[in-house]
């Protein structure tokens, strides 16, 4: 039986090995070819072009010597095992070592004879020849690939690349590596007047950022990439604007901070978002963050399907727990979760909990079974408005819900409540429950031997129910956009700040206090509104609906009578928060009368260091 010759059955493997073996007898034969010729031209032009009679071979014998050597000394430092990058300065090293290591062994072997059979500076010259001669074919080899490697300009979209520092020059080489690429980029733009005219990968820095509209002319790119890491919203927007002026499309790389667990690919660019634009300065990369302590933990998040909650997930994914338990009352929010973690949500592993935190006994139960070592508690209703109307809502899942899982908590080793900037002198359902639950966690550190901590921070850009998703639900219906107040502002911070601050807070929180991030100067809704609809290209209008009750014009931080310490990095203040015996809710009653429940939630608010305090023991709770 004959037999099988069809190279169609070769495996992508097979097709690689016999590539990188003709790759290797192909520089191989350049080599041996340099120091031939390397020899002969020194020999040539030693003599002024006239050889003598006899000179001739005994150059071409001594050049073939020469080559053996260099293959001989090539092996030795593995020149051809392809361990290093065709092209590269590691390559240009070992090529340049190896021929000067043959060069040097060459000259050493003539200089004791008498009668050489040629020049002792033959080998200097020849081997200065034969590694130009060597490197030059290795970069035309280079060259040749990189050409290849290049997105079809049929095809692909010509692009003009905004910043070329590390990672608009990332972003470059990874748009001119890849044939497959949607973006050719066919020019650059930096303010840095010392990159003016600068050529990288062939591509060639045209100006600043006066110059979009020429170049954007002259290559006739259809998009702008703005590309340059960290950078204020303001210069996102004057770019932004600059290129829609031009009719061409704008695009960004997302901040360094959000690239650094992976090298920079295409896939990376994106359209611009709110959080791009608003004018502030997002800190979470300025936070050092270790999830060292999460490693074979096993990790439980309430509210897990919420937005705090399934980033939290996710980043909790990260750090290679022991076990990650992930519970919420939604099951749809489960299975979303689900499918985001691992592509398919069968809803039949025993990583998804449904439970209610009202639930009182199912709670302790699920932890007493489970034994999570960490838990991250973000399960909470959160709309204003609604719990204003319903405060016993508030009661019942806030404040008993979160008592509920820290009563079981005995044995855990963490918990981290997490709470809002409206607990901070608070005028409101929402701030009066989550600001209870503070001081809950804080008696709860003072009884129990694990670490119980809280987490303060404001409202979350794009979260459901937030204010953006509320303008952009409002922009696409075409309604008005309503905006409470003129004047009004808020903390706004993206997720992954939320969630960074969350996982920070597990690694140097101490027992019984509120950890709350320097977010930076709160931002105008007016302002995030306007920028809203200019991104949309809409034209709808901006009414005033006036404060509800329970909201503020601008929020705080920090209560009254708190300090703000900050013992182990300058952007996260560390508040002490008095404790608050489980005892004294007992007599709330969520079916009473919602000014009661209110004003029962308000003094439950009062620590013994406000001079409300002794007003408020006076106050009987109905019981």
């Amino acid at each position: 039986m004959p037999l099988e010759t069809d190279t169609s059955r070769r495996t992508p493997a097979a097709d690689r090995r016999a590539r990188a073996r003709r790759r290797t007898a192909g520089f191989l034969a350049t080599d041996t070819t340099a120091w031939l010729g390397g020899f002969l031209a020194a020999a040539w032009t030693r003599y002024e072009f006239h050889l003598p009679p006899g000179l001739l071979p005994r150059a071409v014998g001594i050049g073939v010597a020469a080559a053996l050597v260099h293959i001989a000394v090539a092996a030795v430092r593995r020149l051809y095992s392809g361990r290093h990058p065709l092209g590269s300065l590691q390559e240009v090293q070992g090529v340049a070592g190896t021929a000067i290591t043959t060069s040097g062994i060459m000259l050493l072997a003539l200089l004791p004879s008498a009668d050489r059979p040629v020049p002792a500076s033959t080998p200097l010259v020849a081997g200065a020849l034969a590694l130009l001669f060597m490197l030059a074919t290795r970069f035309a080899y280079r060259h040749r690939r990189d050409l290849a490697m290049r997105p079809d300009v049929r095809s692909a979209t010509p692009v003009l690349l905004f910043g070329m520092g590390e990672a608009g020059q990332g972003l470059l080489r990874a748009m001119l590596g890849d044939p497959r690429s949607r973006y050719l980029p066919v020019g650059a733009l930096d303010d840095d007047p010392d990159k003016r005219n600068l050529r990288i990968g062939g591509v060639r820095v045209l100006g600043g950022r006066q110059h979009i509209a020429a170049a954007v002319r002259r290559t006739g790119a259809t998009t702008v990439i703005f590309a340059v890491a960290n950078a204020d919203a303001a210069l996102i927007r004057e770019i932004r604007e600059a290129t829609l002026e031009t009719g061409a499309a704008f695009k960004v790389l997302p901040p360094m901070r959000d690239l650094v667990d992976h090298r920079i690919t295409v896939t990376d660019v994106r359209d611009v978002r709110i959080s791009d634009l608003l004018g502030r300065r997002q800190v979470v990369g300025d936070l050092p963050l270790s999830t060292s302590s999460l490693t074979g933990r096993r990790v439980l998040v309430t509210g897990a399907g919420g937005s705090i909650g399934s980033e939290l997930c996710r980043q909790v994914m990260k750090a290679d727990p022991g076990e990650l338990m992930m519970l919420d009352r939604d099951e749809s929010a489960l299975h979303g979760l689900q499918m985001s973690l691992d592509g398919r949500a069968l809803l039949d592993g025993p990583e998804l909990i449904l439970a209610d935190l009202r639930d009182d006994e199912g709670i302790r139960r699920i932890i007493r079974e489970r034994r999570p070592d960490v838990i991250f508690h973000a399960a909470a209703l959160k709309h204003l408005p609604l719990l204003q109307r319903h405060p016993g809502e508030a009661v019942k899942t806030n404040v008993w819900g979160t008592l509920s899982v820290l009563d079981a908590c005995r044995e855990v080793e963490r918990f981290v409540n997490i709470s809002t900037d409206k607990a901070a002198n608070p005028i409101s359902v929402l701030g009066y429950s989550k600001r209870i639950t503070e001081r809950l966690t804080a008696h709860a550190a003072s009884r129990f031997p694990g670490t119980f901590l809280s987490v303060r921070f404001g409202n979350v850009l794009s979260s459901r129910g937030s204010v953006v998703t509320a303008f952009q639900r409002q922009i696409e219906a075409g309604n008005p956009l309503t905006v409470t107040h003129p004047d009004v502002t808020r903390y706004l911070m993206t997720v992954e700040e939320a969630v960074h601050l969350v996982l920070q807070a597990a690694e140097i929180g101490r027992d019984g206090e509120a950890l709350v991030l320097d977010m930076g100067e709160p931002v105008r809704i007016l302002d995030m509104a306007r920028q809203l609809i200019e991104q949309a290209a809409s034209s709808v209008p901006i009414v005033y609906t006036g404060l509800r009750v329970g909201e503020k014009l601008h929020e705080d931080l920090l209560g009254s009578g708190e300090t703000d310490t900050r013992p182990f990095h300058p952007l996260v203040s560390h508040v002490p928060v008095p404790a608050l015996d489980p005892i004294e809710i007992t007599g709330l009653d969520p079916y009473d009368d919602p000014e009661k429940v209110i004003e029962q939630l308000a003094l439950l608010c009062v620590s013994p260091l406000d001079p409300l305090f002794d007003l408020a023991q006076e106050t009987p709770l109905r019981r």
